[in-house]
């Protein structure tokens, strides 16, 4: 894999995320009707603006926390706890967003879960919820053994990556599924008005966001060394010492 600077990597990340939450709230300003919290179709608005910041924007921050530069020396604790955090705020973003569909629904009399987006964005918050309290209990919570850490911790990497790759399926088919309905007849969205135009390329970038986050992981220069950390050092003495038994 060819080598990538970390600096416009970063500044390019940066951007588009903001950049996608922009034009997902510029989306339910101008075409949605605005945003509001009673029960009615502007509730509904917050839904698709806490998801993206929540299973998007938020939580590719946080997996990206430990690439940065000066995340790499050091002690490893307050990247765990700036990394717990943010995932925090991004799971508490999309359950809010949950309640906002929830209770539009309810309030509408509109049956909920009937759709494959609601199947595979409620599959993503549920994984998301179980990655972060097992997530806490592996590298935060000091009484957990080091061995079962070190055990973990390839798993939670990789549903990391599951997650991110199920919310943006999720909002990118939340975002066809939302067009689709707003559709006044069959053909309405197939003639691709303004509106069509603007959400396809909202999804767009959100694909591009999410493929970005996994490339980010990927890129072996930018991990932390586990050969400089102290979980890697203690498990390497616990297995030497098992050794000598």
């Amino acid at each position: 894999m060819p080598t990538i600077p970390f600096l416009p990597y970063s500044i390019l990340m940066g951007n588009l995320g903001i950049l996608c939450l922009g034009l997902t709230i510029y989306w339910s300003q101008h075409w949605l009707g605005g945003l509001a919290w009673d029960g009615s179709r502007k509730m509904f608005n917050w839904h698709p603006v806490l998801m993206v910041t929540g299973m998007m924007v938020l939580y590719g921050t946080a997996a990206l926390v430990y690439r940065l530069p000066f995340s790499q020396m050091g002690s490893k604790l307050p990247w765990k706890m700036l990394h717990a955090i943010l995932a925090l705020i991004a799971f508490i973003s999309a359950i809010l967003g949950l309640e906002a569909v929830f209770k539009f629904h309810n309030v509408q009399k509109i049956p909920n879960m009937y759709s494959l987006h609601s199947w595979l964005g409620l599959s993503a918050v549920l994984l998301f919820s179980c990655q972060w309290l097992v997530g806490f209990a592996s590298f935060l919570w000091p009484w957990t053994p080091i061995w079962f850490r070190a055990i973990y911790k390839p798993v939670h990497v990789f549903f990391g990556s599951v997650i991110l790759g199920l919310a943006t399926a999720s909002c990118i088919s939340g975002i066809n599924e939302k067009l689709f309905m707003r559709g006044k007849n069959s053909t309405s969205y197939s003639k691709l008005p303004a509106e069509a135009w603007f959400a396809n390329v909202l999804g767009m970038l959100i694909l591009v966001f999410g493929v970005l986050v996994l490339l980010g992981l990927a890129i072996p220069e930018w991990k932390r060394p586990d050969v400089n950390s102290q979980d890697f050092r203690q498990v390497k003495k616990y297995a030497t010492l098992n050794d000598r038994k």
